[in-house]
């Protein structure tokens, strides 16, 4: 299932994973587009309040750009950089080219909807 990622007047494509987690939030999705206001840490990710848990399997993972991921359950995070901690996978975007470029400095404003 894919997603569309929307940031920084940019769209991108990411593919959903196959997990308890992603399919909550297609369903989210599926009611219409989720714009969350997601603030930077540590100069390589960006995190939002999704405003509602969603079900975790969290597993220690090392991060890398592009990968979305759930985090203590109602957090989003968007990498474009790495790290390592216990996360659930969400999903990674498909084509990274703009993807540092578009998320830039500081807080963003991205919109998640349901891909085609």
């Amino acid at each position: 299932m894919k997603m569309n990622v929307e940031v920084g007047g940019s769209t991108f494509t990411a593919t959903l994973a196959n997990n308890e987690a992603a399919g909550a939030l297609a369903e989210r999705m599926a009611e219409g587009p989720l714009t969350i206001q997601m603030s930077d840490y540590a100069g390589f990710e960006k995190v939002g309040s999704l405003g509602a848990s969603l079900p975790t399997d969290n597993h220690q993972t090392t991060t890398q750009a592009g990968d979305i991921v759930l985090y203590q359950g109602n957090q989003i995070v968007i990498f474009y950089g790495s790290n390592s901690w216990s996360y659930t996978r969400l999903g990674k975007i498909d084509d990274l080219s703009g993807w540092e470029e578009a998320l830039g400095n500081g807080d963003v404003t991205v919109t998640f909807s349901l891909g085609d």
